[in-house]
């Protein structure tokens, strides 16, 4: 399919008001869409449908499904940029009540943490930016352009809302029984090299969400692997990161695991129910899909033998397998009308420093920012 066909067909189905997602995986070329035929609002928890699952942060509330037996699939082959050019009104000022209100949160999580209620906090605020822009295919355009390296999409159901973003974090990818995770926390500014110096909070904060996992995973899997750590690029900033590889044994599923792992330290805080409750309680607005997951749900992807003389005669035999990659939701906004919200956060520990974790949401916020 053209580009140029691509867009027209995810444009008319927004147009009629009918769910669909547009999306392309981190360093690839190729963009994909899923365009459901009718309106109904399909909903998955046990994780074994085929489609593309969009959970919000909240594990307690239904994950939405686009399923693939009530879609058609749409693809385009070779993404090239494409000029874009957004008319947006003037960024909206985030005022001092609202800057006031996030460095209160932040020492309260401090607070909070010293008297022992949990280890980590990740506390968020949401920041609207008017836009005249009407037409979110030409935003999408715009994240394309700008973010080779992440998960972008444009997701949209008329019962549920219209989200895009350009996540740089996996939260699992699985094919068979094998599966990858990513531990990702820390954050500075990107300032032309990846040769930076590590704080002991962000240390700190990158080997709790590490340790989490690979703690949490065990009992589920056969075998486990830990990645030395390392800085990675994410639009305007870098960040920590490790993976996490494993097998599955036979006993556990998909859903056992996303139920572990799912909201982790990374967007949550450790231990998980204490921190999440802690979020719920004070952050005094409802995240929705900010920091949930997305991506596609146990399609089939077909595994071929290695090429080589000696493979000849088995690339006939090439087996099929269910592939699961899902991605969480950061770097994100939601678009109601003329407006943009822009969600915006950063994990707590007893080292934070809250003005300075108020300046690092204002670094995040650039990077939907520098969209419009």
């Amino acid at each position: 399919m053209t580009l140029f066909n691509f867009f027209n067909c995810i444009e008319t189905q927004y147009n009629n008001k009918l769910p669909f997602v547009a999306y392309r995986k981190p360093g690839e070329s190729s963009i994909s869409g899923l365009l459901q035929k009718d309106n109904a609002l399909h909903v998955t928890k046990d994780f074994t449908e085929k489609g593309f699952v969009f959970a919000p942060f909240d594990d307690a509330s239904d994950a939405v499904l686009l399923p693939v037996d009530y879609a058609s699939k749409i693809v385009c082959s070779d993404y090239e940029v494409i000029p874009t050019q957004l008319n947006v009104k003037p960024l909206s000022v985030v005022t001092d009540e609202q800057k006031v209100f996030h460095i209160n949160l932040v020492n309260k999580g401090v607070e909070a943490i010293k008297d022992s209620a949990f280890k980590k906090v990740v506390l968020s605020r949401q920041e609207a930016v008017e836009i005249s822009e009407q037409n979110p295919i030409e935003i999408f355009k715009s994240l394309l352009n700008h973010y080779s390296l992440a998960f972008v999409y444009c997701w949209y159901h008329p019962k549920v809302g219209l989200w895009l973003g350009a996540t740089p974090e996996t939260l699992i990818k699985i094919e068979g029984h094998q599966f990858s995770i990513m531990s990702l926390a820390g954050t500075q500014e990107y300032n032309g090299t990846l040769d930076v110096t590590w704080q002991d909070k962000e240390k700190e904060e990158q080997q709790f969400v590490t340790d989490f996992i690979v703690d949490s995973i065990k009992p589920s899997v056969d075998y486990l692997k830990v990645s030395n750590t390392e800085t990675v690029k994410a639009g305007n900033l870098v960040h920590l990161r490790t993976l996490i590889s494993a097998r599955l044994d036979s006993n556990s599923a998909l859903k056992d695991v996303i139920s572990i792992i799912h909201p982790t330290p990374a967007v949550c805080g450790l231990p998980k129910q204490a921190s999440k409750d802690f979020i719920l309680k004070n952050e005094n607005y409802n995240r929705e899909f900010y920091t949930g997951f997305l991506g596609e749900l146990n399609l089939e992807t077909v595994v071929k033998p290695r090429s080589g003389r000696r493979n000849i005669e088995n690339r006939a035999y090439a087996i099929p397998k269910k592939s699961t990659q899902l991605y969480v939701n950061l770097r994100c906004m939601q678009i109601k009308n003329n407006t943009a919200i822009i969600y915006v956060g950063g994990g707590i520990t007893s080292h934070s420093n809250a003005e300075s974790e108020w300046d690092e949401t204002v670094s995040k916020s650039k990077v939907m920012k520098n969209v419009l």
